[in-house]
């Protein structure tokens, strides 16, 4: 029998910070700590045929992740993003369009032996890409949709569309009071949550809220799992590692206390350290 694999589509970049870059991108974090984890990941992306691109690829191969559905760009750019550290607990960012993986095609392969199907808002900005992830959510197993709204890149329409097609939604707590606001004034998380999972009939939706912890609404239950104090580096890539952490928790059956658990641990890990793919040891977590 075929090894399920979770499949993750979407943008992988540089992030330009103050005298150094990082590789990144939502998509290639979140692949990166499942691959650390121990999940068979499949990455969908596409990288310009240019340095940045070149070593892109260089360090999935020495991070042990396949690159064959990492496709190259002959005419654009590897996507880039300029971060701006002022705050390093709210890092913001201006994301360099039109790049690379704007232009995602499709592949028919992709979708064999898929268990969850990993994907954001910020990687369909473009029609093609756009395209090209409306046909995988049409043939996907399980939709995880990780919310990542960077103005100008999104539109409400198509930001309802994607949130009618998910199974499980990730977000984070101001990304929640924004959305629920549009159809009705924000009064509290959990009204927010029950909101949108009867709106758009969504069976799981967690929340991150920073040091305030992490909130689950799962088939009507409500859990909760409070925040780890930590030093913060930076939290570029800490949303993406906590939604890692919670795929695999749940492919390995554990409760939903327990999932909480193991995501927030690793969320708060990695924002310890710099930049969204940092080297650490998995030991440090409670698996």
């Amino acid at each position: 029998m075929q090894e399920t694999s979770v499949v993750c589509f979407g943008e992988m970049l540089w992030d330009l910070l103050p005298g150094k870059s990082l590789p990144g991108g939502a998509v290639m974090n979140v692949a990166y700590h499942l691959h650390k984890l121990g999940e068979p990941v499949k990455l969908v992306s596409k990288v310009g045929n240019d340095e940045r691109g070149k070593q892109l690829l260089e360090i999935l191969s020495g991070y042990g992740l396949p690159t064959e559905y990492v496709q190259v760009d002959a005419e654009r750019q590897t996507g880039i993003v300029h971060a701006d550290m002022t705050d390093p607990s709210a890092v913001k960012y201006d994301i360099v369009y039109p790049v690379a993986w704007d232009f995602i095609e499709y592949s028919s392969s992709v979708m064999k032996g898929n268990d969850y199907f990993v994907f954001g808002s910020l990687c369909a900005r473009d029609k093609v890409s756009r395209a090209t992830l409306e046909k995988f959510i049409l043939e996907a197993g399980a939709r995880v949709l990780d919310i990542n709204l960077r103005a100008p890149h999104y539109t409400t329409e198509f930001i309802t569309w994607l949130l009618q097609h998910c199974d499980i939604l990730k977000l984070n707590l101001d990304e929640l009071v924004y959305i629920s606001s549009w159809y009705r004034p924000f009064e509290g998380t959990e009204a927010a949550l029950r909101l949108l999972a009867d709106k758009f009939n969504i069976p799981v939706i967690v929340v991150t809220m920073g040091s305030d912890g992490t909130m689950l609404l799962q088939h009507g239950s409500l859990f909760r799992e409070q925040g780890k104090p930590v030093k913060v580096a930076d939290t570029i890539g800490s949303g993406d590692a906590f939604l890692a952490g919670f795929l695999h928790a749940r492919r390995q059956q554990k409760t939903p206390e327990d999932s909480l658990r193991l995501a927030n641990a690793l969320g708060a890990l990695v924002a310890t350290y710099h930049g969204g793919c940092p080297e650490y040891d998995t030991r440090q977590l409670p698996l």
